[in-house]
């Protein structure tokens, strides 16, 4: 894929993810956000700076012992300095989610499909949406909140939406569109309703929204390992862009 467009794919969901807990440190995008999401508790290596690796270190080790959060780097082909992935290595820091970005350049045009008999569409508020989504992964009322306040605080349009059927979540994600980027974000399937097609279902709809609005790129972020999810997206259009990884001191 055409190298500006992934930068540009990598800028866009940088600024989706911005949470309220970031600075900037000579170079370095720091983010200590306490929700679940990584990508809104690390450094991202935007620009190679003037200072020593090592003093960077020491003042951001600090930073997030304040907030009670592990040190960790998020890694992407657009890093910069291009060594500093293999400093870190030797420094201790272990590599951990193998993360793909994939990208589909041509978003479909036309209505969104429609829902089976009995099912509903509904769209989500950023505390609501937090809610829905933090109850089918579990997770605990401190990233709930905190991923209700970064969605709330996001300076780039918000659209989340849920599949329901009898008051029950079946499925929710979101997208957040910038100029003609659309990118997908927490897509999830109560669990005991996978397979059943709902998550493909749930992103013909938010991409279609999204095009509506003259999306003509969408963008995702997804685990290499998590397969069954690959499948779907491969199936909507998207393929691999880029890949990135995380490296964290073992044990933090």
């Amino acid at each position: 894929m055409d190298e500006a467009l992934l930068a540009r794919v990598e800028d866009a969901g940088l600024n989706a993810s911005a949470p309220l807990e970031q600075r900037w440190m000579d170079g370095w995008l720091v983010r200590y956000s306490k929700g679940k999401a990584r990508r809104a508790r690390c450094i991202n290596a935007v620009a190679a700076g003037r200072l020593p690796l090592a003093d960077k270190l020491q003042r951001c080790a600090a930073l997030y012992r304040d907030a009670g959060l592990p040190l960790v780097f998020r890694i992407t082909p657009f890093s910069q300095p291009p060594a500093l992935d293999a400093e870190l290595a030797a420094l201790g820091l272990a590599a951990l989610d193998d993360t793909r970005v994939m990208v589909n350049t041509a978003l479909p045009a036309g209505p969104a499909p429609a829902l089976p008999p009995g099912v509903c569409w509904l769209p989500l508020p950023a505390p609501a949406y937090a809610e829905a989504v933090g109850q089918l992964r579990g997770s605990p009322e401190s990233q709930r909140l905190a991923h209700a306040q970064r969605l709330a605080s996001s300076p780039v349009p918000y659209h989340g939406y849920a599949i329901e059927r009898d008051g029950e979540v079946l499925a929710c994600g979101q997208f957040t569109q910038e100029a003609e980027l659309a990118g997908l974000y927490d897509v999830f399937t109560r669990e005991r309703e996978r397979g059943k097609g709902w998550a493909r279902l749930l992103c013909q709809r938010l991409l279609s929204l999204a095009a509506s609005q003259g999306a003509k790129v969408g963008y995702l972020q997804v685990e290499a390992d998590n397969a069954p999810a690959r499948q779907v997206y491969a199936r909507l259009g998207f393929a691999d862009g880029y890949a990135y990884h995380y490296r964290q001191r073992p044990g933090d």
